[in-house]
């Protein structure tokens, strides 16, 4: 069985486990990245995730803004035959992809064709989705619409996070990677073409995209929360200040959304939703850390009656 000559691309904490998941059992011969970012005040570069995990493992790493435009030559020289990418976050070119007698491909947190794009893991929460799970296909010019390779469910846990959930399948992407070059270094790798029809898509979150809906019901403003914590953060403003949302629980009682309810340090910050209410079991006040509702009521007032914005 032939070995084969792997070039991994890719970027953040995901693409870092999975890329230790694959040194580990196959010849990664070198890694791409981006270029080191400018982060904090002081504007210090800072290598990425998976820059730092190359290094750590001793793996050659090459750098470029756009590796399809600025790096065909170094990746040529390295005449490599398999490609992988974990979200790399760059588009690559058909003459890219010609560097590769075996191809590229990608392995992608979702079980595709759902949830194409960019954040399929928030989307499964904030959509309740009871499963989820990895799909590893072939990377073409097409954002996640490759022929796919294999694929590995898990179920969502009840109070799973999207932190929590990007942890087991970044584990569970790195299984399912080994497995697919096995398969393609055997002979035995079988693509079978995604239902276009089937496609879903998801874009990027932003900070403002974590602004607190009271109107939803009180099992999807669970899921809402989950899925955007640890990033951004379900927050909302209360007396002019902002406060992360980091978990929630049906409680009882109704009224306007957003309406405080009962602000007690006994029973806890319970707040009208969309079909019932909530309680706001553990937040994080702006300029404080996390605590729980009771201990922060314990030394702050809110009024019933108030709304939240």
């Amino acid at each position: 069985m032939r070995k084969l000559r792997i070039l991994f691309m890719g970027t953040p904490d995901f693409s870092s486990v999975v890329l230790e998941k694959l040194a580990a059992a196959h010849e990664v011969t070198a890694v791409v990245t981006g270029l080191d970012k400018p982060v904090g005040r002081g504007y210090e570069l800072r290598p990425s995730p998976v820059k730092v995990t190359a290094e750590r493992l001793g793996i050659p790493v090459l750098q470029f803004e756009k590796v399809s435009r600025d790096g065909i030559d170094a990746v040529s020289a390295l005449s490599p035959d398999l490609g992988v990418t974990a979200a790399f976050g760059q588009i690559l070119s058909e003459r890219f992809f010609s560097l590769f007698p075996f191809g590229v491909i990608n392995v992608h947190a979702s079980l595709l064709p759902k949830y194409r794009g960019a954040s399929p893991i928030q989307w499964a929460l904030l959509n309740g989705d009871k499963t989820t799970g990895v799909t590893v296909m072939r990377t073409v010019k097409e954002v996640d619409a490759g022929d796919i390779l294999l694929q590995e469910e898990t179920e969502i846990g009840a109070k799973e996070t999207a932190g929590e959930l990007f942890d087991r399948l970044a584990l569970l992407g790195g299984d399912a990677l080994v497995k697919a070059v096995g398969l393609i270094e055997s002979g035995r790798a079988v693509y079978v073409p995604q239902d276009h029809s089937l496609a879903t898509r998801c874009g990027m979150i932003g900070k403002e995209d974590g602004k607190a809906r009271f109107d939803l019901t009180p099992e999807k403003f669970d899921c809402f929360v989950r899925g955007m914590t640890p990033w951004p953060s379900a927050w909302m403003m209360l007396e002019g200040k902002r406060v992360k949302i980091l978990s929630a629980e049906r409680a009882e009682g109704s009224g306007a959304p957003g309406e405080v309810l009962k602000a007690s340090a006994k029973e806890g910050l319970i707040v009208a939703c969309g079909d019932g209410a909530v309680r706001l079991t553990l937040i994080q006040p702006e300029g404080k850390g996390r605590m729980t509702d009771t201990a922060w009521l314990a030394g702050h007032k809110i009024s019933a009656g108030v709304r939240i914005e």
